[in-house]
């Protein structure tokens, strides 16, 4: 168990180190090819991937995705103010949320199977035994 412990924490720190650099770097004047909706794909996945791994290490689910949620905010207002070649999107804040809300629905029904009690045969020998 200890050793799948620190398996997450070390993917968590990747997947939030991940996080920040593709949110915090200065855009490219030049245009790129850009595949449509990959921008909205990718917001979805950066703030999923670390939310969903952060909230199976600490349990702390809702206090990840609020932390996160307040993130997706702040982040798009420091990309539309201070970062060259980068803007603040509503829509990547959407996608952001997303992110978020989906890693909370794979948390919680995670949570939920394994809160469960698994169904065991009748063996009474009663009827339909």
């Amino acid at each position: 168990m200890a050793e799948h412990r620190r398996l997450l924490r070390g993917l968590s720190v990747a997947a939030v180190l991940v996080h920040l650099v593709a949110l915090y770097l200065p855009g490219s004047p030049e245009p790129g090819f850009e595949l449509p909706g990959a921008d909205k794909v990718a917001h979805v996945l950066l703030f999923a991937l670390p939310v969903w791994l952060l909230g199976r290490l600490t349990g702390r689910v809702w206090l990840i995705a609020g932390v996160f949620a307040a993130h997706a905010v702040v982040s798009e207002l420091i990309q539309h103010w201070f970062l060259p070649h980068r803007s603040g999107d509503p829509l990547d804040l959407l996608a952001d949320l997303a992110g978020i809300a989906l890693a909370v629905a794979l948390l919680l029904t995670r949570r939920g199977r394994a809160d469960r009690p698994v169904a065991r045969p009748d063996r009474s020998g009663g009827p339909g035994s």
